[in-house]
């Protein structure tokens, strides 16, 4: 099947704006590449002080049989549900390797933050540069210099971008990336949804919200919902970073050990490429892809900038445009649809959507992938029989409310769009929103803070049609946070029966609902952006149709209105507690959303 022209289109130009950056990274990763294994390019001592905690035998082999050695970069903690089951993997991936005449070591650790337990609180403005600290951290791990391949450990938000960002570091190293899988279904995220509008209007108190909530959130592995988490999995399936089918395979599965032991089998093959060589600009365009055709996390415009860039590769949210105007929407999962993970996996999962994208030309299938057999070992399910893995073709769809054949999909366009006009370029989750609430255009109230909003709902000072624009929540601001705290009261608007929509230049979560909402404004008010000149009262039109967010304001009016600077006590406190003054270089150097919020750049 040939690639469909528009995604060659997209390739082409994505390949010509990098040539000298895709260039210098290759080099670097040629001239790596080239010399001695890790353990015979370093001195004694060197040597000596890398190996010194080994067991003998592992010693042995490493130094005297120069055996090949695994850098494991973990992500464990168990505080966090999802990467929980992480604990026992590196006894694992060592056993494993020592069956194969090889090595493994925890090469280190990155943190691992929840967004879930962040939500609404000042630790929340750490997240995003989160990323940027996890891949310091994979780089520093790594920067012993002493491994032949290496294992990444970890599922969530920032902590995926960040281990891809870092290991394209060292891109010279093969590398697997290794998941943990979803929780097990719980309440379901609709019902969940449910109580906490219900919580918004005061209509049921803190103890049935936190039952609810436990009901939810209740075992090791991701949320069930199809939020950034679970997002990261399928562009890690679509890119060809894992064993086939491992994404959504549960902690408790018997397969996920057996998994686990193939990840390690998978680094050791000689014919498992190095990550700098593997990742192009195809494999990232086909990451695009799969984020378009499932409805996934709008935070991955601005992670996956970051870690194409990592690569040498540029690439911006006019290139999202231009794909997600071809690529059919092949499911319907939570908060696109009805249905969890779980059920997803069970209707054909990440194998089936990456069969349906190849077969319609909008995958690239020429690309390498950690396994000899390409991509298309990532259209096949896997299932332990006696023992031993095997793969089988993802047949049909087991559920066609929740995944379609790339010939009758729920619509011919991506779920996300980027939106343009007056108030600068910002993107939309827009297949999660009613087809009647993609057009919207109302008066502007106008808030400094989340909490400010909350407190007018609470007041009733919004039951009418409303465009609530938030701003200061970019990543110069105060490190862009998510917002999905607004989601429970503007849906309750919503549900009223007003017209109403969210602007603003921070983030959602990935689980960006249902409530019409321009994200990620770009640039910041702080640094400009015309949001600063907004005033209550304006009129804003958000058309998901035209792809347009415009203020309704005379152009010569608009031109001459001097933009608002920001409360001092809002910018006091975003750079004060939890460890916010930390973060105040991050602030000062942190690129636009669109440029992928880099600080290291």
């Amino acid at each position: 099947m040939s690639v469909h022209p528009t995604v060659e289109a997209v390739t082409r130009r994505i390949r010509e704006r990098s040539a000298d950056t895709r260039r210098a990274y290759l080099e670097q990763v040629e001239f790596h590449s080239g010399r001695d294994r890790g353990a015979s390019r370093l001195g004694c001592a060197n040597v000596a002080h890398a190996f010194a905690a080994m067991p003998g035998n592992d010693k042995l082999r490493v130094v005297a049989a120069k055996s090949p050695n695994i850098g494991i970069v973990t992500a464990y903690n168990d505080m966090l549900s999802a990467h929980a089951p992480l604990q026992h993997y590196p006894d694992l991936i060592k056993a494993e390797a020592r069956l194969h005449g090889a090595t493994a070591q925890v090469a280190g650790g990155v943190p691992a933050m929840c967004d879930g337990v962040t939500q609404g609180a000042p630790g929340m403005e750490l997240s995003l540069f989160s990323r940027d600290v996890i891949a310091m951290s994979t780089a520093v791990s790594l920067s012993h210099d002493v491994s032949d391949a290496a294992l990444m450990l970890g599922v969530c938000d920032k902590i995926v971008p960040g281990l891809l960002i870092g290991a394209l570091q060292f891109g010279h190293l093969p590398t697997v990336f290794v998941p943990a899988g979803p929780m097990t279904s719980g309440l379901s995220n609709s019902a969940k949804a449910k109580v906490r509008e219900e919580a918004a209007q005061g209509l049921v108190g803190r103890d049935k919200l936190l039952d609810a909530e436990m009901h939810a959130y209740h075992s090791e592995g991701t949320c069930t919902f199809y939020g950034t988490a679970n997002s990261n999995q399928m562009l890690l399936e679509a890119m060809g970073l894992h064993v086939p089918g491992t994404a959504f395979i549960n902690p408790g599965n018997e397969m996920r050990a057996e998994l686990t032991r193939e990840a390690t089998r998978t680094v050791l093959q000689k014919d498992c490429p190095p990550i700098g060589k593997l990742i192009d600009e195809r494999v990232i365009v086909n990451a695009m892809v799969a984020l378009l055709a499932t409805g996934g996390s709008t935070n991955h415009l601005i992670h996956w900038v970051a870690v194409a860039r990592a690569a040498g590769i540029v690439i911006d949210w006019d290139d999202f445009s231009a794909l997600s105007s071809v690529v059919p929407l092949l499911a319907r999962v939570y908060p696109n649809g009805s249905a969890d993970v779980n059920q997803f996996q069970a209707a054909g999962g990440p194998g089936y959507v990456i069969r349906e994208l190849l077969d319609g030309g909008f995958m690239h299938a020429d690309v390498l992938a950690v396994r000899a057999g390409g991509i298309r070992e990532f259209t096949r399910i896997p299932e332990e029989r006696e023992g031993r893995l095997q793969w089988q073709d993802s047949g049909a769809s087991g559920d066609e409310s929740v995944l379609r054949p790339h010939t009758a999909p729920f619509q011919a366009t991506g779920g996300l769009m980027l939106l343009k006009g007056n108030l600068g370029r910002c993107v939309i989750k827009v297949s999660a929103v009613p087809e009647d609430r993609h057009i919207i255009e109302a008066p502007a109230k106008v808030f400094s803070s989340q909490a400010a909003l909350q407190d007018a709902f609470q007041n009733g000072e919004l039951d009418r049609d409303v465009v609530c624009v938030v701003r200061w929540q970019g990543p110069q601001a105060n490190g862009m946070p998510e917002l999905h705290k607004l989601t429970p009261p503007l849906a309750v608007l919503q549900n009223k029966g007003f017209r109403v929509a969210l602007v603003t230049d921070g983030r959602m979560s990935g689980a960006s609902g249902k409530v019409p909402a321009a994200i990620h404004v770009s640039p910041e008010a702080l640094a400009g952006g015309p949001l600063a000149k907004v005033l209550d009262g304006d009129m804003i039109r958000l058309d998901a149709v035209a792809g347009t967010l415009d203020v309704l304001v005379p152009a010569d009016q608009w031109q001459s209105r001097p933009n608002a600077t920001p409360p001092a006590s809002e910018l006091k406190a975003n750079g004060h507690g939890w460890g916010r003054e930390l973060f105040a270089g991050f602030r000062r150097n942190a690129l636009s959303a669109e440029e992928g919020a880099c600080t290291w750049l």
